[in-house]
């Protein structure tokens, strides 16, 4: 059962940065209002929230694999409070942040009706704080953190986010403001 768990921790982590890499590219492509893959804008819009709900449920399954796991020896506090862990204080601690922030992503996008579409976009921000920081936690916090195809894997991840965030902030990006009309963003 221990090897279970370890195993289970090991690839739930690295599938949840692959569907957070996913799901910030198209996040990106949602606000530039263009067709992806011959999609309208909505479905992109649906794929983004969809995907993003999946990456959260791998990283639940990660973190409670993690937590029964013996060897990783996670406590509550260590799953709530960065740098708190006994085990690679300084790679968790940044995977706490990271899963701090995805929980505070979350609840905002929950909450967008009631708080308004502006404090959501500015706390939709963080998504570009808490990738990297997760991409960290991979590098750093695994035991596979040395091996070359878990390196090649984050580097795959980081050049897909690279484009996504060079083509967001391209002059020519033109983005739908919230009246639906387009505006090149700057």
């Amino acid at each position: 059962m221990t090897e279970a768990l370890w195993y289970a921790g090991r690839a739930t982590g690295l599938v949840t940065l692959g569907l957070f890499t996913i799901a910030l590219a198209l996040g990106i492509a949602t606000r530039s209002g263009r067709q992806l893959a011959g999609l309208p804008r909505f479905a992109v819009s649906a794929l983004h929230r969809n995907v993003s709900l999946l990456g959260l449920a791998f990283l639940a399954v990660h973190i409670g694999s993690l937590f029964f796991d013996p060897y990783a020896q996670l406590r509550i506090a260590d799953v709530i409070l960065p740098f708190a862990s006994t085990y690679r204080p300084l790679w968790t601690g940044f995977g706490v942040v990271a899963f701090d922030l995805a929980v505070a992503v979350t609840a905002t996008s929950l909450l967008r009706r009631r708080i308004g579409p502006r404090a959501w976009k500015i706390l939709h921000w963080l998504s570009y704080a808490m990738w990297p920081l997760a991409a960290v936690h991979a590098i750093g916090s695994g035991s596979d953190a040395g091996q070359l195809w878990m390196i090649g894997c984050v580097l795959l991840c980081g050049l897909v986010v690279v484009a996504a965030v060079v083509w967001r902030l391209d002059p020519g990006f033109a983005e739908i403001s919230q009246l639906g009309r387009r505006k090149v963003s700057r």
